[in-house]
Formats: structure tokens, C-alpha cells, sequence
């Protein structure tokens, strides 16, 4: 199969996507340490009976944008319409699940089902600290040293927080380690993202689509607390946890991780 590549030009930016594939619409929405690169094994996985759409966010991969205030969740619509799709299922990781479940609050109607893996709910206090280190990196950050700041957030977000090194496939690690580094190092315009108001952890019951919830085990303390809340705040919800995976759960356990998105798509569908 082949697959068609594009940019979409809306609100100051030029949004490059991906799409692969033909049936009902699934849009991916990445990682805040990785781009639409991040997905390679899941459109595999689900070319064959969905039109996979992938895009970079504003700030990633080989996407541009003005320094202007934007909508995460109006990017995704203008994405749906620049497609001429009313609707799609919509799937998101970690920063891409905070995405995701917001823009399945503000759009219900063109939500088909919603997908959130190690993800966070807007607005909800899941009672976690700065981790260990955290000034370090703050200062890192300052100095614009890029190399230990990718060096950091590959052990916290990959690894694991207090895991080891090596814990992970390396190759696994070294792809998100570059991802990190590429993205800091590009020192992109972001523009400025506004938050969905008021935000979702007052607006869970307002959910009435098919939701699948996915924890790791070895993730960090408020990404799983968020993740269980959503899971028992909405009633229906499908929660699968990863056992002795981290935050990048797709990539851990790819083969388990398709296993049970392709069985709640089609269940969805």
C-alpha cells in the first residue's frame, strides 16, 4: 500500500500528515518526546482495514507554525475536514492522549471512539512531585544543553523511572533517545496551545463513546493515577494495563498493544 503524504496550511501553521489505508477513519495523535514516526508498527497493523491518519503537532517533526494561539482540538477537525471525514476514532498517547480525550470532549460528534495510552485527564490532580533531578534538568534546560536533557527524559519516559538501563530493546531506546534530541535541538516555534476550558476532569460524564484506557506498570506515578481515574470516571470504559512496561507502550509491546487496538476498533466499528 502506499502512502499519501501531505501538509494541511491552517491557523499560521502547515500541519504535515500521513494517511494509509481505506475504511473507517483512526486518527493518531503522537507522543510529546517522539513525532508521527512513533506509530509505524500500528499502521501496519491496522492499514488493511482503516484509512490511518497520522500527523506531526505543532512543534514536531515536519510540521510548521507562526507563533500564534491555537486549538489542538481544531487542528484535528481542520485535519478530518482537509480529509473529508465528519468523524473518525481517535487515539492518542501520553501528551497525545491529553489531546485526544479533550478533543473527544469539545467534538462528541465526530468521535467515534476514543483511545487514551498513558495519558492525562486536564485539570486533575494526581497528587505526583517534581521527580528526582528535576532542577538539574531545569538547568539544563537554561543552559540549552540538549544532550542531557534527552539523556534524562529518554531514562525517566523510556526506561522508566528508576528502572535501569537496558531494560528496554536498545534499539527501542535509541529511536526515541533520537527523537528527543532532533526535536530540542530544532528549537521549533510551538505557538501557543489553548487549553480546553473548563477543563476535562469536570466533563468526563459528558463521554458517551466507546473508551479503551491503557496503563503500564512501570510508568510514572501520576500517569497511572490519571489513567485509573478516567478509567473508573467513566462507566463502560475497557482498561488494559502492560505488565512491565513504561510510558511507551507501544513500543515496549507492540505486538500486544496492536493485539488490543485492532480487537476494540473492530468492536467499536
Amino acid at each position: 500500500m502506499t502512502t499519501d503524504t501531505g501538509f494541511l496550511e491552517t491557523n499560521g501553521a502547515r500541519i504535515y500528515y500521513e494517511v494509509d489505508g481505506d475504511g473507517p477513519p483512526v486518527v493518531l495523535i503522537h507522543a510529546g518526546i517522539a513525532n508521527l514516526r512513533m506509530w509505524d508498527d500500528q499502521v501496519t497493523a491496522l492499514r488493511d482495514g482503516y484509512r490511518v491518519i497520522r500527523y506531526d503537532t505543532r512543534g514536531f517533526g515536519e510540521t510548521e507554525t507562526d507563533a500564534v494561539e491555537f486549538s489542538n482540538r481544531a487542528d484535528i477537525a481542520a485535519l478530518l475536514d482537509h480529509l473529508g471525514e465528519r468523524s473518525a476514532h481517535i487515539l492518542g498517547l501520553s501528551r497525545g492522549g491529553m489531546i485526544a480525550l479533550d478533543f473527544a470532549i469539545e467534538y462528541p460528534d465526530r468521535t467515534r471512539s476514543l483511545v487514551v495510552a498513558a495519558g492525562g485527564v486536564g485539570g486533575y490532580d494526581a497528587g505526583d512531585e517534581a521527580p528526582a533531578g528535576w532542577e538539574q534538568v531545569e538547568a539544563w534546560a537554561q543552559a540549552r544543553d540538549w544532550a542531557h536533557v534527552t539523556e534524562w527524559e529518554t531514562a525517566y519516559w523510556v526506561d522508566g523511572p528508576g528502572q535501569p538501563h537496558g531494560r528496554v530493546d536498545p534499539v527501542v531506546r535509541a529511536k526515541v533517545h533520537d527523537w528527543i534530541l532532533t526535536n530540542y535541538v530544532a528549537e521549533k516555534v510551538e505557538g501557543i496551545p489553548q487549553p480546553l476550558d473548563p477543563p476535562a476532569v469536570g466533563r468526563l460524564d459528558a463521554l458517551r463513546v466507546p473508551l479503551l484506557v491503557l496503563i503500564g506498570t512501570l510508568d510514572e506515578p501520576g500517569t497511572r493515577e490519571s489513567m485509573r481515574h478516567l478509567a473508573s470516571a467513566v462507566p463502560g470504559t475497557q482498561l488494559e494495563t502492560f505488565e512491565g512496561a513504561a510510558h511507551m507502550l507501544n513500543l515496549e509491546q507492540p505486538e500486544r498493544f496492536n493485539q488490543v487496538l485492532r480487537r476494540f476498533l473492530d468492536g467499536a466499528s
